[in-house]
């Protein structure tokens, strides 16, 4: 359903299509390397997540390609599928998509799983890590907005090796459909950029792989009248009131998008889920929000026993690595220098209460082990 609010009442699909509030559509962000690619006949892969904007993207673009007699078996589209926290309406959206435009639709997903399994494995590694002393603090299993792993591990490797593999040799343009005025972040995003990751230069194949970024300076006007003059309709989360889509239950999410998603019944396990590893590990889904708490009565009695506890536990890990000496931080992965006795009594203390809480092993409970496992660390690091 396309209803956008116009005039303090809901605009039909209908209305905005036949009337003076349907904003013209501008040009594609166009450039040179980008149009050669097309008049080679490149193949051109359109990046479809269920949003509204790379729907949009691929409506505008295919128009653009049988304009300037692009080969149509030249065009394809493709999903990462995230597993259990994909809005369960997205998979079929998303096909329906790629019937519309006519192209055949690759879905790619991460061999080990999908995101919340990514999110499980990552604590498990976080526990592992500091047993060993591989670590000098906890590590939370959430990605986050310095840390996008969740879309460079999910989508983007999926992604890439998969257009690597089906197009080796080949020119291949990736149409992703994100715009300045999203984001401070994407407002620098280039029109068009080399993917070196996948395909670098001079690969033994000679595949080439190119981002392309057409609808960059579109706003959100201009999405929702493409989608109106296609005749399209968005999915189900617009409507329920959601401004963006992306995961049900996202690391960026404002309140609102997580509050709209929790109220979709398909949604629900994915959030009991992900509470989950938040009482597990005693970190919370964003830095600032727990996810548990945003609709606490879908929890079982047993999560909402353990939540208090698991705020105990972030309250506890925060206050105890807070008292830890700042400079004996690992550095990429190794520690800077063996601590003085006082400080490994120090870490030893902090350590202890963590490893009791969370109920690990502690291989390294006394200053004099910590102080022999720093010194091991560092003369390997060293050689």
């Amino acid at each position: 359903m396309l209803d956008r609010a116009v005039g303090g009442r809901l605009a039909s699909r209908r209305e905005l299509k036949d009337s003076a509030m349907l904003p013209a559509l501008p040009a594609l962000a166009r450039a040179e390397t980008i149009d050669q690619a097309l008049q080679n006949d490149a193949h051109v892969v359109f990046s479809l997540s269920g949003g509204k904007d790379s729907s949009a993207a691929a409506f505008a673009t295919m128009a653009y390609l049988d304009a300037i007699g692009h080969p149509r078996d030249r065009r394809h589209a493709i999903h990462a599928d995230l597993g259990p926290i994909e809005w369960p309406s997205t998979p079929p959206f998303v096909e329906q998509v790629a019937d519309r435009l006519g192209t055949p639709l690759h879905v790619v997903r991460r061999k080990a799983g999908g995101l919340i399994e990514r999110w499980r494995q990552r604590w498990a590694s976080s526990q592992r890590r500091y047993i060993d002393l591989l670590t000098y603090q906890l590590v939370t299993p959430f990605s986050g907005a310095s840390l996008r792993f969740c879309t460079s591990e999910t989508k983007v490797a999926p992604i890439g090796a998969h257009l690597r593999s089906k197009f080796a040799g080949e020119t291949i343009v990736s149409v992703v459909g994100i715009r300045r005025q999203e984001s401070a972040g994407r407002a620098a995003a280039p029109v068009w950029k080399a993917d070196t990751r996948f395909a670098p230069p001079a690969n033994r194949a000679g595949t080439r792989m190119l981002t392309w970024h057409p609808i960059l300076d579109w706003t959100e006007e201009q999405i929702y009248a493409a989608h109106a003059a296609a005749g399209f309709p968005l999915h189900e989360a617009y409507g329920m009131g959601a401004t963006r889509l992306s995961c049900s239950f996202c690391v960026l999410a404002s309140l609102h998008n997580l509050a709209i998603s929790a109220s979709a019944p398909g949604n629900q396990n994915a959030y009991r889920e992900i509470a989950d590893i938040e009482l597990a590990s005693g970190f919370s889904f964003q830095p600032a929000r727990w996810l548990a708490d945003v609709r606490p009565d879908l929890l079982s009695p047993e999560q909402l026993r353990r939540l208090p506890e698991a705020k105990a536990l972030a309250e506890l890990r925060r206050s105890a690595e807070a008292s830890l000496p700042a400079d004996l931080r690992f550095c990429r992965g190794w520690p800077p220098r063996v601590p003085t006795y006082p400080e490994a009594e120090r870490i030893a203390d902090v350590r202890g209460r963590l490893h009791d809480a969370l109920r690990l092993t502690n291989r390294f409970p006394t200053a004099g082990a910590i102080r022999d496992r720093f010194a091991e660390l560092h003369a390997v690091h060293a050689s």
